[in-house]
Parts: C-alpha cells; sequence; structure tokens
C-alpha cells in the first residue's frame, strides 16, 4: 500500500512496495527535480500543494493518483473555482512531474484524463488574452513624454525604446549588466546571458541598430542612460533615489511592467491592457505589419516556437489583403 506523504516541494522516490528508494537514488531524482526553471518550480509547487490538500479532505492518495480521482480535481478546478484552462493544464503537468519525479508513472495520459481535458476545453476554453501590442506610433507619442531633464526620464527612455527594440521579455531587459553592452558600427550588441528558453545559458546576441530618428533610437537613448547615470559596471538598468541618483540595486521585472503602464496612460490608453511584454508583442507585431520577415522577425524576438510567434503576425494582417476592403460598401 501506498502512504499519502506531505509535500515539501522536493521529489520523493517510491520503490514498487511503497518504501523509499536508497539514498542514492533519492538524491538523483531531487537534482534531476530542479532542472525546470525557478518559477516553474514555483507553480509546480503551488499547485502540487493545492492538490495533496483536495486529496486529503476527500481521504484519496495523491501519488499515485487513481485516473478516475485526478478526472474528478481537474473537474473541480475548472467547474466550480473556474480557474482558466490554461492554469487546469499546468495542475496537469504538476501532477505529472510529482509521480515522474517519484519513479511512478504520470496518470495524466490516461483516458479519462485525457478526455477530461478535451471536454473541458471545448465547452470551457477561451482564447488567451495577452496584454495588447505597443505599436511604433504609440511608442512615438510615449517617448516624447519622457523627461529627459531628469535622471529616471532618461532611464525610462531607454528601457522603452530598448525593451521595443531588442524585443526581449521584461525578466531579460532587468537581468541585463552595463558588461553585457558592446559597441558595434552600426550600433550595440546586447547579450542576453540566459532567457526563458535557454535554461542552458547558451546566451544569445541581439543586434540593436541605430534608428533613423535621434529622438526615437534606441542606441542614443541607451547610451544617454548610461553616461548620465556614471554606470561603468554591474546592473544596466537601476532604481534612481529621490536625489536623482541611481541605486546600487537591480531594477526588477515588475518595475518594466509598471513603466509601460505609466506611459501608457499619459496617451489615454488603458494601463490595465499593457504591461512589459507589451514591448515585446508591439515589435513583432509592427513589423509584420512593415513587411519583415517571419525569419527576421524571429532572430530578434528569439521565439522558440514559430506558432507562438505567428500569433502576432496574424494579428498583424488581420486588415493586409483583406478580402471585404475589395468589395464596393
Amino acid at each position: 500500500m501506498t502512504e499519502n506523504r506531505k509535500n515539501t516541494g522536493k521529489a520523493v522516490v517510491v520503490s514498487e512496495t511503497g518504501k523509499l528508494a536508497n539514498l542514492e537514488a533519492r538524491e538523483a531524482y531531487e537534482f534531476a527535480a530542479l532542472a525546470d526553471a525557478p518559477n516553474t518550480q514555483k507553480a509546480y509547487r503551488a499547485d502540487w500543494k493545492h492538490f495533496t490538500t483536495w486529496c486529503f479532505n476527500r481521504k484519496k492518495s495523491a501519488l499515485p493518483v487513481e485516473p478516475e480521482v485526478l478526472a474528478t480535481y481537474l473537474r473541480f478546478c475548472a467547474e466550480k473555482l473556474k480557474l482558466k484552462m490554461s492554469t487546469v493544464s499546468r495542475r496537469v503537468s504538476a501532477i505529472s512531474e510529482a509521480h515522474k519525479r517519484s519513479g511512478l508513472k504520470s496518470p495524466t495520459q490516461e483516458w479519462v484524463v485525457r478526455n477530461t481535458m478535451k471536454r473541458l476545453r471545448r465547452e470551457l476554453g477561451e482564447p488567451a488574452r495577452g496584454k495588447e501590442p505597443l505599436l511604433v506610433d504609440d511608442l512615438k507619442d510615449i517617448v516624447e513624454l519622457c523627461d529627459t531633464s531628469t535622471l529616471v526620464g532618461v532611464r525610462d527612455k531607454a528601457v522603452l525604446l530598448v525593451g521595443f527594440g531588442s524585443s526581449l521579455r521584461r525578466s531579460d531587459i532587468s537581468n541585463l549588466d552595463v558588461e553585457d553592452i558592446s559597441k558595434a558600427e552600426e550600433g550595440l550588441v546586447l547579450m542576453v546571458r540566459k532567457e526563458k528558453t535557454d535554461q542552458e545559458r547558451r546566451g544569445r546576441k541581439v543586434g540593436l541598430p541605430y534608428g533613423k530618428h535621434p529622438e526615437t533610437c534606441a542606441v542614443r537613448a541607451l547610451c544617454h542612460w548610461i553616461e548620465v547615470s556614471g554606470l561603468r559596471s554591474g546592473p544596466l538598468f537601476r532604481a534612481v533615489t529621490k536625489f536623482d541618483k541611481p541605486r546600487q540595486t537591480r531594477m526588477s521585472a515588475q518595475t518594466v511592467a509598471l513603466i509601460v503602464k505609466k506611459y501608457c496612460s499619459l496617451i489615454g490608453k488603458s494601463s490595465r491592457n499593457f504591461g512589459g511584454h507589451s514591448l515585446r508583442a508591439g515589435f513583432a507585431t509592427s513589423a509584420a505589419m512593415a513587411g519583415a520577415s517571419e525569419r527576421s522577425i524571429q532572430k530578434q524576438t528569439g521565439h522558440a516556437s514559430v506558432e507562438v510567434l505567428r500569433r502576432y503576425i496574424r494579428e498583424a494582417e488581420v486588415f493586409r489583403d483583406n478580402a471585404l476592403a475589395q468589395l464596393d460598401l
């Protein structure tokens, strides 16, 4: 008989008899369990805790779980708790991982589980609603509002233009160091040492060419920030004191989102619909609207999945070559 155990966030290796395997095997599984990104591990721990609590309250085994018990739990999450299907799908992954980490067969591929998810997606699924893209015209309006007589304004302008031009995720923007910036004849090269899709830390170089217009040029904006802040090493984008001096601490990814929201509000946009991802989405959408090739956009954004990138391209092409526009209406 397999016992329920309180989850500690670590892998538990269980043999066929329900006893802990030898220490060497346990350490091997626990080491492998930390292969996922920290944010993924955190989400999985929260999902697993919710699932084990649900099972405990109903006197059901969580590890291993019977497929029909898991199917009932998934319906509970979707129908009773009204969770988004993306969250329910992540919980399926978390439960699957917990079983694999313990040397057990994942129950998520059983017929009753797969078809429960299939029906839930059909009946309760809805299109993903990401942040709206910040397009070129809006970006131009925004940078005019950056007060470059203050250090905060200089920083914000650099964050907005570099974030858009590099198409980096907000966490990658905040993780940049001064040492990651190198000059080239055509502009600047950013060395992105770790990305969401680069868990092995191979790194990726992103070119930031000079812009056509000095006031919206990301290269000039970034060089100006580095010059007036007096930075020589360490975090590139930082918090600024009330005395208009750069702090030693790195600016958080959330601050990138707050900067976007702040300036979107100033041009009359709903800050609720915009965030850090609006810069990345805005670049991909704007580039597609300008006729850039899918390959060149992917090279800049670093998207591992072409299908994800094509969502932006499809949005940009809604009115391009539209059959209705050809009619005399």
